[in-house]
This record gives C-alpha cells, structure tokens and sequence, in this order.
C-alpha cells in the first residue's frame, strides 16, 4: 500500500501526542539532572524543584488539598487495580461489606478487576446505561446497600465521550458514608475536574491522555484513607507505592496537567467547533446514528454508526487515506466483538458492529478535519456498494 499523502489523527482517546512544552521541560533529566531524587548528594537534590512544581501544577489541575495524596503509578491501569484490590484487603475480605458499584461500561482496568474479585467472593453490581449512553442516578442509589464499600464510575466514557453526573454520585457517596472513585482518564483536559466540589475520593488518570508521555499516571487520595499499597518495598511516595520516580515523566505529566488546565476554554470552544462539524457532516450523510447528544459530551469525542460498513472494514480504508480513528478502546482493539458501549445501549447486532471512534485533540486543525470529511464520504459510498446488508 502506497503511503498517504495526507495524516490525520483522530484517536486522541486512545492516546495524544507529547506536548512540545512537556517534551521541553522534561529533556534536560534524560542525560544531564539524570540523579535518583532519594540519594542526598547533589545529583539527586537538583532533581527536586522540578518535581516539586510538577506535583503543584498535578493538584492545581484536579484542585486537590495539600492534606491529600496523589501518588505517581505508571498509568491509571494500576491506579485502577489498586483502588478495587486495596478496597478488597482493607474492607472487602474481612466480610463486614462485600459489595462495589460500577457500570457496564466502564473502562477494561475496571471490568477486569471486578471480575478477579467476584471469584474471591465479592458482590458487584453493574449498572446498565440507557439508550442515550447516561447513567440513572436513581438505579445507582437503589444498588447501594449496607453492604456496599464502594462505588466506581468514569467520569467521562472512552468510547461514547458521555459525561458522568460526578457530582451528584459524589453527593450520593458522601450521604451514604460510601468510597467514591472514579476513572478521569478520558475528562482531564477536556472539561474541569474538581474533586473537591464532586466529594471524591479516589481519582485515576493517565498522562498520554492529556499531551504527557505514555507509562506514568496517578492515583489520587483524599486525605486520611487507607489503601493497602500494590508494591512494596522501600519508602518511595512515602511508602504508598514502591519504586524509583521517573523524574523526567514526572516533569512533562506535570508540565501537561498545566497546558490541559489552560487550554479548557480552547478545548469548550474551539475543539468542539470542529468536532461538531465534522459530526454535521457524517450525519448528513443517511442511516447514520451518534451515540449521546452533544451537550452531554466532552468537546472532542464522536461514536459514530454507519449502517452497512463494518467498523473495521471503515478503520482500514480511512487508514489508507492516512486516517487514524478506532472502533473503540485501544485496549480492546484486538477483539473483534460487537462494540460493548452499541450493545450495551440496546442497538442491534448489525448496528453494533459498525461503530467508529472518532476523537480529535487541541493539535488537531481546520485542514484535518476538511480532509476528514472528504475521505469519510467517499469510504462511505465505496464501502456501503460492496456491502451486503446494505
């Protein structure tokens, strides 16, 4: 296949480029401050105004209290994994409550670990979304019980870029004495988080997400919570999480925090703009279907149906135009299922399996996505006259 003259990404969901402000900052501790911040000699003190400030633009950017926690993991996989498992050791196996709270459609990290713990004898409960991809906060306090520890909801969706009502679960949580996390992987950098306001207590993200590098992310706890750490070892993050901080990583994640936090209004305004052009264009287009309305989405995300065209047979002829968009969760990409959020909301089995991802990004322009359009149209026509369901 000849390569295209022309590159568009737009699966930002799955992951961003680096911010060449982060990139910048963080270069100078590669091979000259390259010092272990916990050794007392000068190579390792150097290290540490840069990740003192990083730590403040991280807890600007989420407005958490200097009294909380917020802990440096390598991605909000883990930081997933150890709030459900840390939940488990210090609550759910000594049997005085048994019960966790999520939905159907949240983010693999956390539908995985649900399931490795209801084999070790915990009760969870999944909640459905509706036809419009949001959740009923009636459903969810109904599930809440005397058993009930905790209760897990992305606060913006992956697939769909449905919003969460964080707000009002957190006031849920807070009325019934109850842990609130949430995934924030997919709203840092598109829309404001406050955990403070929302009554969280317990916040996972991801730095690629939001223009940081790849392989760090962060758990953040509120103040006074226990949570039996993944790793041990030595005393590192003051003995909540084992192993030597990535310095550089640490400085771009927080240099990315602080362009994401500035670029909110860019993101409300401008990003959406296009966003909402490109969509008006595809729904021009007949028996086409997006997946929540806009005012409930963050600025930059389309799930897009397009009866007759297979998901990944549209992925592979945009992606010969040098198109990059997804049928959904990068770390689902390799099954070949129908997408969980189409099936979830009630779409048939043929509607499905014709979703596209599609997620643009601060970086992305005007040109792009006039180009988008163009090659989306014609894929559409190519693929749905071979097509035979359409």
């Amino acid at each position: 296949m000849e390569k295209p003259n022309k590159r568009v990404y737009l699966d930002n969901n799955a992951t961003t480029m680096l911010d060449p402000k982060a990139k910048e900052k963080m270069d100078v501790y590669f091979c000259e401050k390259y010092g272990n911040p916990n050794s007392l000699h000068s190579f390792g003190t150097e290290t540490h105004p840069a990740i003192k400030e990083a730590f403040e633009y991280i807890y600007e950017g989420i407005n958490a209290h200097n009294e909380d926690d917020i802990i440096i993991t390598s991605c909000a996989t883990e930081s997933n994994n150890w709030v459900l498992k840390g939940v488990y050791f210090d609550i759910l196996r000594f049997g005085e409550k048994n019960h966790i709270i999520t939905t159907e459609v949240e983010h693999p990290a956390i539908l995985a670990t649900c399931r490795f713990l209801e084999d070790l004898g915990v009760n969870v409960t999944y909640l459905p979304i509706g036809e419009n991809g949001t959740l009923d906060i009636a459903k969810l306090e109904a599930a809440i019980t005397e058993k009930t520890a905790l209760v897990s909801v992305m606060w913006a969706n992956n697939e769909t870029g449905i919003i969460s009502p964080i707000e009002e679960i957190g006031a849920i949580c807070k009325k019934h004495e109850i842990l609130f996390h949430t995934d924030a992987v997919q709203a840092i950098g598109k829309i404001p988080v406050d955990v403070q306001k929302c009554n969280i207590d317990l916040l996972s993200f991801s730095a690629h997400k939001f223009h940081g590098p790849k392989g760090i992310g962060g758990l953040y706890i509120r103040k006074n919570i226990k949570l039996t750490p993944l790793f041990h070892g030595g005393e590192h993050m003051g003995g909540r999480r084992s192993g030597t901080l990535n310095v550089p990583y640490i400085i771009a994640m927080g240099e990315a925090m602080r362009q994401a936090t500035l670029y909110l209004d860019f993101e409300r305004n401008n990003v959406k703009r296009l966003r909402d052009k490109l969509e008006d264009a595809l729904l021009s287009i007949k028996d086409t279907f997006v997946v929540g309305s806009r005012d409930i989405r963050v600025p930059n995300t389309i799930l897009i149906s397009i009866r007759g065209v297979e998901g990944e047979a549209m992925l592979w002829d945009l992606n010969k135009y040098g198109i990059a968009c997804s049928t959904g969760s990068a770390c689902a990409s390799e099954d070949l299922e129908a997408n969980p959020v189409m099936s979830a909301i009630g779409a048939d089995k043929e509607l499905a399996h014709t979703a596209v991802r599609i997620s643009l990004s601060r970086f992305t322009t005007e040109e792009e996505i006039n180009y988008a359009i163009e090659i989306f149209k014609k894929s559409i026509e190519r693929l749905r006259a071979i097509s035979s369901s359409y």
